[in-house]
């Protein structure tokens, strides 16, 4: 009877993930608009900071390439939903949980605990006057 026992527990922890690993960040819809001009006016050192899109909001960046657009959702236990913010700088964001740090050019981790990016999102100008946000 045990060993029956012991062979569900397995298949249950292989099946379900029992590592760290097991923590993503879900897909979630994302269909954001702001123009130019309302992001110039909010941005704080190149960064708005959005709620209530994506899964802990967004972080949208204005870099010497373009736009670039992440989850606020740490990826450093994520099921946290610990919202990152952007440093005075705003070269990084930090995940006020672990103190993890991430690079806001390309989302890239810059501090342990942080082994993984943030998740993007596809930005698009459409004109010269909207930046678009999308999955």
């Amino acid at each position: 009877m045990m060993k029956y026992l012991y062979s569900i527990l397995f298949v249950l922890l292989i099946a379900t993930g029992c590592g760290k690993d097991g923590g993503y960040i879900p897909d979630v819809p994302v269909n954001y608009n702001v123009t130019i001009t309302e992001f110039s006016l909010k941005a704080v050192n190149n960064v708005l900071v959005v709620s209530n899109n994506g899964v802990g909001g967004l972080l949208i960046v204005k870099t010497d390439f373009g736009y670039v657009c992440f989850d606020r959702c740490s990826t450093v236990n994520p099921e946290k939903i610990c919202k990152v913010a952007p440093d005075d700088s705003g070269v990084t964001a930090t995940d006020p949980c672990s103190g993890a740090k991430f690079l806001l050019r390309d989302g890239s981790p810059q501090k342990a605990p942080a082994e993984k990016s943030l998740k993007a999102y596809n930005v698009s100008l459409q004109g010269n006057t909207l930046i678009h946000v999308s999955n």
